[in-house]
């Protein structure tokens, strides 16, 4: 029986079983058989709780037939201890069933989760470019939530759809023509109630939607919540944001007025038909074809047959949700990484240097190397293809929403279309992984070599690193490897002093998501700070100072060299503070390495440095000459 929490190996394990993600029918049925025996232990439980709301009734009315009509009160008082034992039976396997079935609810929801985790760890940075971050986070939190709802109706449908059939059946054994009304009630009202549910799922698609985008604004109104203040655009993005949450609201109303329609139609006929049943009872009872006794069975029957029609009713709203939320699913979870495993994997030689095919820029090991260039892309990009990742492109995203006012026919051909993007998408990060890389190390082209060895040796720290939440030592040291004096020489290197003692408790102290509660330089030399602790073979930094003032970032550029001494270092910057440390500068122009050397040879001797290094070439000669005069 599986066990809470889910154990989930997909993604991480290469035997693993991963999910089946074909269609959205597939991958519930998938999560259903992936809970295997405790399903059919809740299903058994629930079949078992059903007992005495079936033979209840009936009970009742052999009690009043044969005791109270016929005046045998031994026989009555037989009845009514045989309906309290199994009434007490069926409430001790009321309590097991929701107990298992609260187990496979949190089961379904927190091994939604973990499923993303994994894909996301699976991926990587290839998840951003192709899926916006609200869609992630919408099928991991709300989705896994419908997912376990419906492992609970499932489970109540099947076990009440058994009671409906063993209640037709005595039923039909006592009346027929009331037999046939009661196998008949069922289907009708779930047949009356059908046409109401394809406008109840296509606004529940469009507030799913919405609520996905307001999602992903919340997350990039929090993630650049800075900037927007520096700017003084907290009060557009928030208009912004109040106007989608009405939007959010607006459809979570029209969704529902038809779940109300859907409901009030089941009461409606529920409501009918209990009339009906008790209209032809007493009919057959004054006609003699029925005893008083099984006519309050048959009252019984129709109080209890309600709540399967319900149930049913029910069933078929969260199953529509269900199958919503698993086409978000499914558009995450079957997306594929695009690395190749090399079918004779080399060995990283990390003592040897490295060079680029694309720029012509060749990194010498064991010194501290830094990149300038006067558009920031190129170094970025350089930066991205040392650690053999994918360049980011957010015209790359293809989100799973569609325009809302796109329906029927014309919804399934966009959706189409945005699956066969997707595709497209993978095909062509697949067909770029699979080609030599074009960034050799020792002269072993990166494509040739593990990825993971790649990710063990070569650490690309880049301007939007993520921070999490947890202790300031678990930030800098997520795998607990290093001693205090390791952490304490990653600190005083990144000049993260004052980031230490504003939290309260040190190493123990809490950093919030994102690290929010520190400054934006702070959080930098936090993120510096870890990547420092990591202690890679090659470190590359991509504008490690550029929220940290000057004097800041004096000491850093004074420490880093000998933090690093031995091991391969390139920081793509074009501050000079940073640069006057380093043991070689190459310059990119137009993303080609044009020039190489030192800082101060560079400065007087190279136009194109200078116009980057001084901000736009507009300083006087003096500037130039005491900026060489200091580099030397």
């Amino acid at each position: 029986m599986r066990d809470f929490p889910p154990q989930i190996r997909a993604y991480t394990d290469r035997g693993a079983e991963a999910p089946d993600t074909r269609s959205p029918r597939a991958f519930l049925w998938w999560m259903v058989r992936q809970n295997g025996v405790l399903f059919w232990a809740g299903l058994l439980a629930a079949l078992v709780w059903m007992v005495p709301q079936t033979v209840g009734p009936w009970m009742v009315g052999k009690a009043i037939d044969t005791g109270i009509v016929a005046g045998d009160p031994a026989a009555t008082m037989q009845w009514v201890l045989a309906l309290a034992v199994v009434t007490l039976f069926g409430a001790c396997s009321g309590i097991i069933f929701h107990t298992i079935i609260v187990r496979e609810w949190l089961i379904a929801l927190y091994g939604t989760t973990k499923l993303v985790t994994r894909k996301a760890l699976q991926l990587g940075h290839v998840l951003t470019r192709r899926t916006p971050t609200g869609e992630v986070l919408s099928v991991s939190g709300s989705d896994g939530d419908q997912f376990g709802a419906l492992m609970e109706i499932s489970t109540r449908a099947i076990s009440q759809l058994a009671a409906y059939l063993v209640v037709a059946a005595i039923v039909l054994g006592t009346s027929v023509r009331m037999g046939v009304l009661v196998l008949v009630s069922a289907p009708l009202l779930v047949v009356l109630g059908t046409p109401l549910l394809r406008p109840m799922q296509r606004w529940q698609g469009v507030e799913r939607s919405r609520n996905s985008e307001l999602t992903s604004m919340a997350t990039d109104i929090v993630g650049g919540l800075r900037i927007l203040r520096g700017i003084g655009g907290e009060e557009t993005f928030g208009g912004n944001y109040a106007g989608q949450s009405q939007r959010v609201r607006q459809s979570g109303v029209s969704a529902g007025r038809w779940l109300a329609a859907v409901e009030s139609v089941g009461v409606l006929l529920s409501g009918g038909f209990v009339v009906a049943l008790m209209w032809l009872g007493t009919r057959e009872v004054a006609q003699g074809q029925l005893t008083v006794g099984q006519l309050v069975s048959f009252l019984g029957y129709g109080l209890f047959l309600i709540q399967p029609m319900r149930t049913f009713v029910e069933f078929a709203q969260k199953w529509t949700r269900s199958v919503v939320s698993a086409r978000k699913a499914v558009a995450v979870l079957s997306q594929r990484p695009p690395w190749v495993h090399p079918d004779e994997p080399a060995v990283l030689d990390t003592s040897a240097e490295i060079v680029d095919g694309e720029s012509g820029a060749t990194i010498r090991p064991g010194i501290l190397t830094m990149v300038v260039s006067a558009v920031p892309d190129d170094s970025a990009a350089l930066a991205d293809r040392i650690g053999r990742y994918l360049h980011s492109d957010e015209g790359a995203l293809v989100s799973d929403e569609i325009p809302e006012e796109l329906k029927g026919r014309a919804a399934r051909r966009e959706r189409s279309a945005r699956t066969r993007a997707r595709e497209e998408q993978a095909r062509r990060d697949e067909e770029r992984a699979r080609q030599p890389w074009g960034v050799t190390v020792g002269g072993i082209d990166l494509s040739r070599v593990e990825l993971d060895d790649v990710r063990r040796h070569i650490l690309v720290s880049d301007t939007s690193p993520q921070v999490f939440a947890g202790s300031l030592r678990s930030a800098v040291d997520p795998l607990g490897r290093l001693t205090r004096e390791q952490a304490e020489l990653a600190l005083h290197t990144a000049a993260a002093d004052d980031v230490f003692d504003a939290l309260p408790g040190g190493w123990q102290g809490e950093l919030e998501e994102r690290g929010r509660g520190l400054s934006g330089g702070q959080r930098q030399r936090l993120v510096l700070m870890r990547a420092l602790a990591a202690d890679p073979d090659v470190l590359v930094l991509v504008e490690p100072t550029s929220a940290v003032d000057a004097h800041t970032e004096a000491r850093i550029a004074g420490r880093l060299g000998a933090h690093r001494a031995g091991r391969t270092t390139v920081i793509m910057t074009a501050s000079p503070l940073l640069l006057h440390h380093a043991d070689e500068v190459i310059l990119l122009e137009g993303g080609v390495a044009t020039a190489h050397g030192r800082h101060a040879d560079l400065l007087a001797d190279s136009p194109a440095y200078r116009s980057v290094v001084v901000r736009g070439g507009d300083a006087g000669p003096s500037v130039l000459s005491h900026l060489a005069e200091e580099s030397r």
